[in-house]
């Protein structure tokens, strides 16, 4: 019981996380070098009894980083969030600063690793570090609930986070994976730049992927869009 309570606690998100000396000493830096940024852990956005989960990479340097807010002034929230808010998950198709009003329905955005790595590419450690706050996130969906992971990265954090074999569930986009813990794991590649850019990924191409979970999770709200 003792143990359970000190997992707990362990798990319970701060802004004040130092636990990765290479991260802390980035954003060291980068709150000199900007410093109007948030520049510091990014917590996750939306209610925690939410039935969808989103679940990104790290924030980026000039979005979360900057705003506070997962993939608020991103780039790759371009799509996200014009896309939440064709599903009816988001009261507005953009999102560009922590105060904009934007409010997201029975959905919550979050990412694997909570702080800005150098280049954009955290190391295997820092996920693992971190994953104790994505795996306290997930225990709060609700049974039968959804995770829709952004990425390779973003989707063994989220089997690790449950303690879950790699090999039973591989990534590939457009994949649903029926988990044993009564959710659904939807993979997708990550909505950044690139990623639309080069067309590896297209707003119709992750349009279905989102259309599949909200066809999996019925609209609760009257009136929102879930086709």
């Amino acid at each position: 019981m003792a143990a359970d309570k000190q997992r707990g606690r362990d798990a319970k998100f701060s802004t004040a996380c130092r636990d990765c000396a290479r991260l802390a000493a980035h954003l060291d830096d980068i709150r000199v070098r900007y410093p109007g940024y948030h520049a510091g852990p990014v917590a996750p956005f939306g209610d925690a009894r939410s039935r969808l989960l989103v679940v990104g990479l790290a924030p980026g340097l000039h979005g979360a980083n900057r705003t506070g807010r997962p993939f608020t002034g991103d780039a790759a929230g371009v799509l996200l969030f014009e896309t939440l808010h064709r599903f009816g998950y988001a009261s507005q198709a953009t999102a560009v600063a922590h105060d904009d009003g934007m409010q997201l329905t029975d959905c919550r955005i979050t990412n694997a690793v909570k702080c800005l790595p150098p280049g954009n590419r955290p190391r295997p450690d820092e996920v693992a570090r971190c994953n104790r706050y994505l795996s306290a996130e997930i225990g709060a969906l609700p049974t039968g609930g959804a995770i829709l992971a952004l990425g390779r990265i973003a989707h063994s954090g989220v089997l690790r986070a449950l303690s879950l074999p790699a090999r039973p569930y591989p990534f590939a986009h457009g994949a649903q994976h029926v988990l044993p813990v009564c959710l659904t794991l939807y993979d997708s590649y990550h909505c950044s730049r690139y990623n639309t850019q080069t067309r590896r990924l297209t707003s119709g191409m992750f349009q279905d992927v989102v259309r599949v979970i909200a066809r999996h999770l019925p609209a609760t709200v009257p009136g929102q869009a879930r086709s």
